[in-house]
């Protein structure tokens, strides 16, 4: 049972966190809304179709801006795949931030971003976080019932393991489709979890082996945030590593990007990850057209190395 989403596996996805001006509720202005016009004109000169978004980005306001660039070109809405999520509520009046994925909270908060998004149904939701008070068969009510309202196509998660995407599926006919985990070179422990299971070098996060291979097996879409390792290794904080200059290298001998040559690593891998490209620098995100357009051009050798250099210290 799969859900296919209306993009091939792996490609890279517009993370629209750094659009819509502050994290406070400052309202947005004309300056960010060309702001994000500007990063949304890149990403989709590079040859991206879908946009990532959540509510509780920019406190709505990247949903809002985004909305408003809907609004200035209603065509662009039937070119692109729009996705948001929900689930996580910020700290306010008092109460302290929660998760929340009670199924009149989701529905609510699905109704208020198609509000700001200006559109009149999402083509991904995810789940952004588990909720450790939620009861599956309601979440799954919940979803079926936007479904069948025609206000959300499909549906996913964020931040789960195997065994809670097991246990919403359970309660769901729909195929879950998408689970969008932190990975990359930087943030290594999807990988580290199962290879290192067992040895003095496993991960002590508790990131939950059989993740991956679960979501394989299922055919649900892995999507990486989080996946330029916030500029670690092309140009800001650790530019210097051996792991930095591996990663220049690399881009000289291919004629690509230091850019694309972290999301090549992550799209060698065979689960076929797609990255979410979260900057909002222009030039940053012109600077991962070969992570589109080509496909990844490291070697067996040549992203084991990469994958050594970050880790600092041999496997064992």
């Amino acid at each position: 049972m799969t859900a296919q989403l209306d993009m091939p596996a792996g490609q890279p996805l517009y993370g629209c966190m750094g659009l819509g001006g502050t994290w406070d509720s400052v309202p947005y202005t004309a300056s960010d809304i060309a702001h994000a016009e500007v990063a949304v004109e890149a990403a989709l000169a590079i040859g991206i179709t879908a946009f990532d978004h959540a509510d509780i980005y920019r406190r709505g306001k990247a949903e809002a801006v985004f909305g408003e660039l809907l609004a200035r070109a209603p065509e662009l809405r039937s070119r692109i795949v729009l996705q948001t999520k929900c689930g996580i509520r910020q700290a306010a009046d008092g109460l302290p931030g929660m998760y929340d994925l009670r199924g009149p909270s989701i529905v609510r908060r699905v109704e208020e971003s198609l509000t700001r998004l200006r559109t009149d149904v999402l083509d991904v939701l995810l789940l952004h976080r588990p909720d450790p008070l939620a009861a599956p068969a309601e979440v799954a009510e919940a979803l079926t019932s936007l479904h069948r309202q025609g206000l959300v196509r499909r549906f996913g998660v964020s931040n789960m393991s195997a065994a809670q995407l097991a246990a919403l599926q359970a309660h769901l006919e729909l195929p879950l489709a998408v689970n969008q985990l932190e990975m990359s070179l930087g943030s290594r422990d999807w990988v580290e979890a199962g290879v290192l299971l067992n040895t003095r070098d496993a991960t002590e996060n508790g990131f939950p082996h059989g993740t991956v291979e679960y979501c394989v097996a299922n055919g649900v879409r892995l999507q990486a945030w989080g996946s330029l390792a916030q500029g670690r290794f092309t140009g800001t904080g650790d530019g210097d590593s051996p792991a930095a200059r591996l990663v220049a290298e690399l881009a000289e001998r291919k004629r690509t990007t230091p850019e694309t040559i972290l999301l090549w690593w992550l799209q060698r891998h065979p689960a076929g990850i797609a990255p979410v490209i979260g900057t909002s620098r222009p030039e940053r995100i012109l600077a991962c057209r070969d992570a589109v357009t080509r496909e990844p051009e490291l070697t067996h050798e040549e992203w084991y190395e990469l994958w050594v250099a970050a880790r600092g210290v041999p496997l064992p």
